[in-house]
């Protein structure tokens, strides 16, 4: 990999990464425990609202594991590594880096898995 390429994968890693954490800031009051008093919200309002709250709770779990991914991303980076499969260590297409960049595994491992 060039640096031309690891600057602009870092960057698009970076806003990704900015992206999710501002998402996270503004979905804190979606995951705040649901109100279970009856005379103040009706039993379908309440279970929306516990839907809509398992919801939230989910997305927020599946932004950790991006961050978590893009934080990879950058040691691979730092290491070296980056652009590299984590499995076979043969390089991975630009193509497939560009629709992810937090990807760590070339087409042929990652159906393997």
């Amino acid at each position: 990999m060039n640096d031309i390429d690891l600057h602009h994968y870092k960057e698009v890693l970076l806003q990704r990464k900015k992206d999710i954490l501002d998402m996270q800031q503004s979905s804190k009051d979606s995951t705040r425990p649901v109100d279970l008093d009856q005379s103040s919200v009706g039993r379908l309002s309440r279970m929306d609202a516990m839907q809509s709250q398992a919801m939230a709770l989910e997305n927020n779990r599946r932004r950790e594991i991006e961050l978590t991914r893009i934080d990879a991303a950058f040691d691979r980076i730092e290491e070296g590594e980056y652009g590299y499969c984590a499995a076979c260590d043969e390089e991975i297409n630009q193509r497939r880096l560009s629709v992810d960049p937090a990807n760590p595994f070339c087409v042929g491992c990652a159906s393997k898995m």
